[in-house]
């Protein structure tokens, strides 16, 4: 046989036009898991990116010296992300529980706020892990996904030779070629995935950390105008705890 030919024939096209409809199935899975897992890849950097950005800027802003009302109309109705989003949350179900404070303490107005601020880290937490299950799941089947095809491939290439009971290499290699892209598609596919899903979840274990942390910090501070106006009404105010 001409090398010319052997190289035609186990280019990568020719190797995916000669496959098995399995193997075919395989391939066509695997590359577009893998498209998708670097579109998650990077639209998890620069959200990740904007988030970390958007809470360097609340946090300047929040130790400024400025007052949290100044804080929240400067805020206004704009679109906020991160500590910002939970700092607004939190200022609304004050704003809505002032009359409550006055008239009956602050105990259950602060239980509330607090309640409110984690209901909305747990919001903010939920959209940034959004699709980064696909990328566990696609960095733990990959490579059986490919093995599969190898396994198949194989198969196919055994098959071929009881059928031309020939064992040339041009006869066995296209199969085992054929079996081995779907292997190495697999991994392709896995590795970036498992590398990216293991640093966005330390990030995202950063995150909830600093928006915890974030949580004391304004309730502490939102703690006192409520116990200064239920001072001013007769009735003790709780104590806000430490800050971290």
């Amino acid at each position: 046989m001409n090398p010319s030919d052997v190289a035609i024939d186990l280019s990568i096209w020719q190797l995916f036009q000669n496959a098995h409809i399995v193997v075919k199935l395989v391939i066509i899975g695997l590359l577009a898991a893998s498209v998708w897992s670097w579109a998650i890849i990077i639209e998890k950097f620069f959200a990740m990116r904007k988030m970390n950005a958007a809470n360097d800027r609340f946090e300047q802003n929040f130790w400024s010296g400025q007052s949290l009302e100044d804080l929240y109309i400067s805020l206004g109705n704009r679109p906020t992300v991160g500590l910002a989003a939970i700092f607004m949350a939190a200022m609304r179900e004050w704003k809505r529980s002032q009359e409550a404070a006055m008239r009956a303490g602050f105990h259950g107005v602060q239980k509330r706020i607090e309640k409110v601020m984690d209901v909305q880290i747990q919001k903010e937490m939920h959209d940034v892990e959004a699709r980064l299950l696909f990328l566990a799941t696609t960095g733990s089947a990959a490579p059986f996904i490919g093995l599969f095809g190898t396994v198949w491939g194989i198969m196919n290439s055994f098959t071929a030779i009881a059928a031309r009971q020939d064992t040339s290499l041009a006869t066995v290699a296209p199969g085992i070629a054929e079996a081995l892209f779907a292997t190495a598609l697999g991994l392709a596919a896995a590795i970036p995935a498992v590398m990216a899903y293991n640093h966005y979840a330390v990030k995202l274990g950063r995150a909830a950390a600093r928006g915890n942390s974030a949580i004391v910090e304004i309730a502490k501070h939102i703690s006192r105008p409520l116990g200064e106006a239920t001072q001013k009404a007769g009735v003790e105010p709780l104590r806000a705890g430490k800050g971290y």
